[in-house]
């Protein structure tokens, strides 16, 4: 089975859902997409690891609502103690910003500022959930919600860093002559790129 079923599971376990729910809570961990996570939930209903229950609904499409069985949480339990495999990140916005000197100084400033935006609604939607959580797991790190509590708060927190260090990259581009210092500029950055870069590879924000 592939990472995005025991994601699927680890859901799961904390609460019966369906394939709409799961793709909002894999969000978190491991990012999928509906044509990606309705043919895993069919293999693993086949083999054994989930059941689900059809609801009828008035109005709309009838849905499925899965649940892990005793099989799925012992497969769940079994790879928990395994040591997991290097994380794999990839974003295209980090690709830019390493390509940033063949730009010029509004559509660099665009960029970056995008980010920021992009980051600051994240961390506020992520707050309000952090909140909930918080009063679900009341301190209990035996509660379901524990784990997921502990993953909004990384994000949130690499969010943060983020957005500080691309406020960093806006001064340096406000203060200088951008279209003579480009190169430098991409020098300076390099190295906090760098460190933003390997804080990411940690995730899997989810």
């Amino acid at each position: 089975m592939n990472t995005l079923g025991y994601a699927i599971l680890s859901a799961l376990g904390r609460k019966p859902c369906s394939g709409y729910e799961l793709a909002q809570y894999l969000d978190a961990v491991w990012p999928a997409k509906h044509s990606q996570i309705y043919p895993r939930l069919t293999k693993m209903e086949q083999n054994g690891l989930l059941i689900f229950e059809e609801v009828i609904q008035t109005g709309k499409p009838d849905k499925k609502i899965f649940s892990i069985t005793d099989k799925g949480r012992e497969t769940l339990e079994k790879w928990v103690t395994e040591s997991p495999s290097d994380p794999i990140m990839r974003d295209e916005f980090l690709i830019k910003v390493n390509s940033i000197w063949l730009s010029d100084e509004e559509n660099a400033k665009k960029l970056i500022q995008d980010r920021i935006s992009d980051l600051e609604q994240k961390v506020a939607f992520r707050t309000d959930t952090i909140t909930e959580l918080e009063q679900k797991q009341r301190g209990d790190t035996m509660s379901k919600h524990f784990g997921r509590y502990l993953l909004f708060n990384r994000r949130n927190m690499m969010d943060k860093e983020e957005i500080s260090w691309c406020q960093w990259v806006l001064n340096l581009i406000e203060k200088s002559n951008f279209n003579m210092s480009k190169l430098t500029l991409w020098m300076l950055g390099a190295g906090k790129l760098n460190l933003i870069i390997q804080n990411m590879i940690f995730v899997s924000e989810i």
